[in-house]
């Protein structure tokens, strides 16, 4: 009787788990996630051919690289997609560990690779960078410790959480990597309002961020090199920014065709910070509308389905995974597009790169699972119908 007046389907608790994910899963924002994958292997052979053949490899080097390591990424969505959320919290502690004690050791075994920022790991046979996959781990963990602050006599999570924030930006700037410490503050920022913080609080923060920058600014020549770069009315077409925003202007609505393009054999991060580029040369603005209307599409649903979700936690880390993936994505777009100073962040899920992919995979399988529909009620449900009302799930 309660499935035909309210329209829900009851959980069955000894379902086999695959019929039960696929039943509860927002299959329109894993579907949407698969098309990006899918259309960063399409840039990826027009975008690494040439720097496969600048390193002397095979022309499709980088492209089977990305397949595998896409694979892999995809394959571990799916896993974590089917956890539950006790398994997501203890995965996200022990992982946020692991990263924290890496970002550490970063200063005294990592290398630049000649970039001139110290992220990497260097493996002999691969290398890992330590901060794509902080980030998820640091979301999960900043929502235990907001969470555990609403049960009565439990820990001053938003405070240890601050100050795990604060730490965690201030080795992500030594690196330097100003990009990934601004994300992980506004993600946490927007977790922490969600939590209940009050607004002198958030405004002290930006003030807190402007000064750090401006300190930043007067001590990091990295980082004042890029802002100047963005803020010079003189735009020099022989960098980055340059090819890429001519890339941008040339491409027009549809593009000047496939495999046409120039900018992938001008700029040596044209498969990776830069992938946008390339579309918009090759494909033009249809395809980054396409792009654009995928990450939004995942970030605003998932957004909305957690507006309804009753659990602290799975609450506050759904939208923090959200924002940091539609936050990450609108980053780099715009730095390709010289709205934003150059960031050296990857398009998540389309980029090549064998951490960003699998972080990424990371990162989607716990938002996948952070909005799946559950045994229980929606805020509504509870607050029109007192606290006796049926155990139901979402159908949506």
């Amino acid at each position: 009787m309660t499935e035909m007046a309210f329209g829900r389907v009851v959980q069955q608790p000894n379902d086999p788990i695959l019929p039960r994910w696929w039943r509860t899963i927002d299959r329109l924002s894993l579907s949407c996630i698969l098309g990006l994958f899918l259309i960063g292997i399409l840039l990826g052979l027009a975008a690494s051919v040439p720097l496969a053949e600048r390193n002397g490899l095979p022309q499709f080097y980088y492209v089977y690289k990305q397949l595998f390591f896409g694979s892999v990424a995809l394959a571990v969505m799916m896993v974590v997609s089917m956890m539950s959320p006790l398994m997501l919290r203890r995965l996200g502690i022990f992982g946020f560990g692991i990263c924290f004690i890496a970002l550490l050791l970063l200063p005294f075994f990592g290398t630049d690779y000649g970039k001139g920022a110290t992220r990497w790991f260097s493996l002999g046979f691969a290398s890992v960078q330590p901060s794509e996959f902080l980030k998820p781990f640091f979301i999960v963990f900043s929502a235990w410790m907001m969470a555990s602050a609403f049960k009565v006599g439990g820990p001053p999570g938003r405070r240890i959480s601050f100050f795990v924030t604060i730490s965690v930006a201030f080795l992500l700037a030594m690196q330097p990597d100003f990009g990934q410490a601004m994300l992980i503050i506004a993600s946490w920022g927007v977790m922490y309002f969600i939590a209940g913080a009050p607004m002198i609080l958030l405004v002290t923060m930006a003030g807190g961020v402007v000064a750090a920058g401006m300190f930043s600014y007067n001590n990091s020549e990295h980082f004042a090199r890029r802002i100047d770069g963005f803020l010079s009315p003189d735009l020099d077409p022989r960098t980055q920014i340059g090819y890429a925003t001519n890339a941008i202007q040339e491409g027009g609505f549809f593009g000047v065709g496939v495999g046409e393009g120039q900018v992938k054999w001008s700029l040596p991060d044209a498969h990776t910070d830069f992938i946008i580029a390339v579309a918009a040369e090759e494909y033009g603005l249809i395809l980054v509308l396409v792009i654009i209307i995928l990450f939004l599409v995942v970030t605003v649903r998932s957004l909305f389905r957690l507006i309804r979700e009753r659990d602290p936690f799975i609450r506050l880390a759904g939208t923090g995974i959200a924002v940091l993936f539609g936050m990450q994505a609108m980053i780099n777009m715009g730095v390709a597009a010289r709205l934003l100073p150059a960031k050296g962040m990857t398009l998540p899920f389309v980029s090549y790169g064998g951490s960003s992919l699998v972080a990424a995979g990371i990162g989607l399988g716990l938002l996948l699972a952070f909005t799946r529909t559950r045994a229980q009620g929606d805020m509504s449900d509870l607050l029109g119908r007192g606290s006796h009302s049926p155990r139901i799930i979402r159908n949506d």
